[in-house]
């Protein structure tokens, strides 16, 4: 009977290495970011751009760093021919259907300031993840003020 749990746990171990392989292969495993070849955009866009904005308690507001690195973000897109999703957040303060509706409505005016600087519309998606993806994990505004933001991802 330990012979055959032994036999069986290679088997496993084995499986889930091939299909650790096949994700690789197939670009499943990848970030949010998308494919290695994708990776000097990236770089590019989180470095020298800014892939990120941030806003204040409970408001889709630009700021004025936010309208700069939208600006950078939009001077961008038009030298590339990529397209951007942007992803709202909240911090965790509040319903989940509020964080969402807020989410929704922070990534919607990073979308809407894009396009009135000419950026084409169907380059840019939204998405809203509420409070289901903080990058900061604390009850005060330090870490609060770090998940209220926007983040453009090359698609």
């Amino acid at each position: 009977m330990r012979k055959l749990f032994r036999s069986s746990n290679i088997f496993v171990a084995l499986g889930a290495s091939i299909l650790l392989a096949a994700c690789a292969a197939s670009g499943t495993g990848t970030s949010s970011y998308g494919s290695s070849k994708d990776e000097s955009a990236v770089k590019e866009l989180v470095r020298n751009v800014g892939d990120r904005v941030f806003f204040a308690t409970d408001s889709a507001a630009l700021s004025a760093d936010a309208r700069s690195t939208i600006m950078r973000q939009a001077d961008w897109l038009r030298t590339n021919s990529k397209s951007l999703t942007i992803e709202g957040h909240a911090d965790e303060r509040g319903t989940r259907e509020y964080n969402i509706a807020l989410g929704a409505r922070r990534a919607n005016a990073v979308k809407d300031y894009m396009i009135s600087l000419g950026v084409d519309g169907s380059r840019l998606e939204t998405v809203s993840w509420g409070k289901e993806r903080p990058v900061s994990l604390c009850a005060e505004d330090a870490c609060w003020s770090k998940n209220r933001r926007s983040v453009s991802v090359i698609q």
